[in-house]
């Protein structure tokens, strides 16, 4: 991200340029944006399908700054914890600092970050305790020992084992307890630093500096206990986490960086089986009154006032983007065995084939907790004809 003063705060007014993009492109894929965190320079994004929305519930969002003694961002680490059908989950991103003298210094942030990733007041088990991290950014770990006209010839020709023997983040993962933890992919593409911007040649200003692999993603898995390990019935329900894919994408150049992604699949057996909200619409929806909604909570679940619900056009990009919005209290008209009612107002809602959606979204947890099926509200040149070819709303 562009870390100026004047990108700082026109991003603070506005959407940013990423979040703005990637809503774009995910958002007809049925993609919304679940969460952010930024620091600086940093930015940490979630999508998530519709169907999985009301399963993740966002606990925390925190950045951890180590540059400037732990004041200043430039450096350090952003995470969003969640869960995820009952599962905890980290996800960090992070910008660690440069140079090839500077190892010692990069793990000692590393630690630092993750030391700091503290829940206090809130019912959240330690990091370390959570069942899956996911951990990458600009690592800035180097090459060691090698000249650089070697490793810039090993890279044209393909030759990586020599150099991954002297990548100082798989030394350290072999060397360091925590680190140890942790895994990565297979290093089968071209380091992605450092490059002319706007080329794909390494480096040719005064510095030249070597190639190497900064930037990398990490994740790490869940001790079992040893009792679970030696005795296969008691370990816990599946969670699995397999890599799919690992990639650098030489193709873009806007940076001095390539671009890494991480495709994985994630197997679990979901310890949550239904959405803590069940949002129905009630009848044939049109656009001259209020409409009714009827929704039930599950037995663990604490409504607030401030909870709300919203109606959106199919192809939300973000919770912010309701059509009409309704207090879940201030437009009660009733509630017996669970079920509770509401009404919307849709009369100044623009006339439109789109189908609809209602979510749910809960003040406390700052999540969505529920979605409806699409249904569609019957325009108002309808309502003088025979409205019976007008599939109901259902769930």
């Amino acid at each position: 991200m562009n870390c100026g003063i004047i990108s700082l705060l026109s991003d603070m007014a506005f959407e940013d340029p990423w979040s703005s993009f990637f809503m774009d492109v995910l958002s007809p894929l049925s993609f919304m944006k679940v969460s952010c965190v930024r620091m600086q320079g940093l930015l940490l994004l979630i999508f998530a399908k519709h169907q999985h929305v009301p399963f993740i519930q966002i606990l925390s969002t925190k950045s951890t700054p180590t540059g400037l003694f732990g004041y200043w961002g430039n450096k350090g680490g952003v995470n969003i914890c969640l869960r995820l059908y009952g599962y905890y989950i980290s996800i960090i991103n992070c910008h660690l600092p440069p140079h090839l003298t500077n190892n010692d210094q990069r793990l000692e942030h590393f630690d630092r970050i993750l030391e700091m990733q503290t829940f206090e007041g809130l019912d959240i088990p330690n990091i370390l305790d959570h069942d899956l991290i996911l951990w990458f950014g600009d690592m800035n770990f180097r090459i060691e020992d090698f000249g650089l006209h070697f490793v810039r010839e090993s890279v044209k020709h393909q030759s990586y084992s020599q150099l991954w023997e002297k990548d100082q983040l798989s030394i350290a993962r072999k060397h360091d307890p925590l680190l140890r933890e942790f895994h990565e992919g297979p290093l089968l593409f071209p380091p992605t630093y450092k490059f002319d911007r706007h080329s794909n040649n390494y480096d040719t200003s005064e510095k030249k500096r070597k190639p190497a692999w900064t930037d990398r993603i990490l994740w790490r898995l869940k001790r079992q206990p040893q009792a679970s390990l030696q005795d296969p019935s008691q370990l816990g329900p599946p969670f699995s986490l397999s890599l799919r894919s690992y990639v650098g994408h030489m193709t873009y150049c806007i940076s001095d960086h390539k671009p890494v992604t991480g495709t994985f699949d994630l197997e679990m057996k979901p310890l949550v089986s239904a959405p803590p909200i069940t949002l129905t619409p009630e009848g044939l929806w049109t656009m001259e009154k209020d409409m009714l909604v009827s929704y039930s909570l599950a037995s663990d679940f604490l409504s607030s006032p401030w909870d709300w619900i919203g109606l959106y056009k199919v192809g939300l990009r973000h919770v912010n983007d309701y059509v009409t919005y309704v207090w879940v209290r201030d437009n009660q008209i009733s509630i017996s065995d669970g079920l509770n009612q509401v009404y919307i107002n849709t009369t100044n809602i623009p006339e439109t084939e789109e189908e609809f959606l209602l979510c749910y979204y809960s003040n406390s947890l700052q999540s969505v907790v529920g979605i409806s099926k699409p249904f569609q509200i019957c325009p108002r040149s309808c309502l003088g004809e025979d409205t019976q070819g007008y599939a109901h709303p259902q769930i």
